[in-house]
């Protein structure tokens, strides 16, 4: 276990096509970190290497948690699709796979079970809120796909009033003016 606990547990969570064509990629690296230490991918090249290398490794390899390039990865297939997450060496394989889960659980909730290429581009406002749901900046919030689902479909509140409804004319404003003026006089006088 490492002497330095943290909750920044997620290096990069990526979907890529089992072709290794990047769908979604999404590098972390803590914001507080010591200057010393660099993200592990900086450049889009090395991230592509990654990926390339991640891929290939990957296609032969018979589990679903592999470590690569020094880091555990696990990862999942589903369809033309594969969702990977990854984290340090010394990262708890359970939490990552957790995170998988929800985030391949979560996908099938919002796409109706059809997590596939096609689907995923056509959705992709959908899957990226998806992914900042599990995961924010290496953190991960949520593991339930119910509640990751709910959240990224919520419908905006009816109750709140919208602009279509103020009154934003002379006689409009007059009116808000008077009726802040009483409820502050009355206000006042419950306070006496």
């Amino acid at each position: 276990m490492s002497p330095n606990l943290t909750l920044f547990s997620v290096n990069a969570v990526l979907l890529l096509a089992n072709t290794g064509t990047r769908l979604l990629a999404k590098y972390y690296h803590p914001p507080h970190s010591p200057a010393s230490s660099a993200p592990p991918y900086p450049t889009p090249a090395s991230q592509a290497a990654f990926e390339k290398g991640l891929t290939e490794k990957t296609a032969t390899a018979g589990n679903d948690i592999i470590l690569y390039d020094g880091r555990v990865v696990v990862f999942k297939t589903e369809g033309d699709v594969v969702l990977y997450v990854v984290g340090g060496a010394d990262e708890n394989e359970l939490l990552l796979w957790n995170a998988l889960l929800a985030l391949r659980d979560t996908l099938s909730i919002l796409l109706r079970n059809t997590v596939d290429k096609r689907t995923i581009l056509e959705h992709f406002d959908v899957v990226s809120l998806a992914v900042d749901e599990v995961v924010d900046d290496g953190v991960i919030l949520e593991t339930d796909p119910a509640t990751i689902a709910a959240r990224v479909t919520k419908q905006p509140m009816e109750d709140a009033p919208s602009v279509k409804n103020i009154d934003l004319s002379e006689q409009g404003l007059l009116n808000a003016w008077e009726f802040g003026k009483r409820q502050l006089a009355d206000r006042l006088r419950q306070g006496l």
